[in-house]
């Protein structure tokens, strides 16, 4: 498996697991569990935003205008 490949099924995986923290955090019932999500949630979007930036540098995710 190449590098690529990897950096591909990491950013599926991270993408859903921002899906999951998006509805957990919408769904939660109390506002400490709300708050926790939405911290979960933030630290989801950071990892994605460092692998799609690192894909985009080697040229791996095109990114468009």
């Amino acid at each position: 498996m190449q590098d690529q490949d990897i950096m591909e099924k990491e950013l599926l995986v991270i993408k859903g697991i921002c899906d999951l923290y998006l509805h957990a955090t919408i769904e939660a019932t109390t506002l400490e569990v709300h708050n926790a999500f939405k911290e979960a949630l933030n630290e989801s979007l950071n990892i994605q935003n460092k692998i799609y930036t690192l894909m985009a540098e080697k040229g791996w995710y095109p990114m468009e205008n």
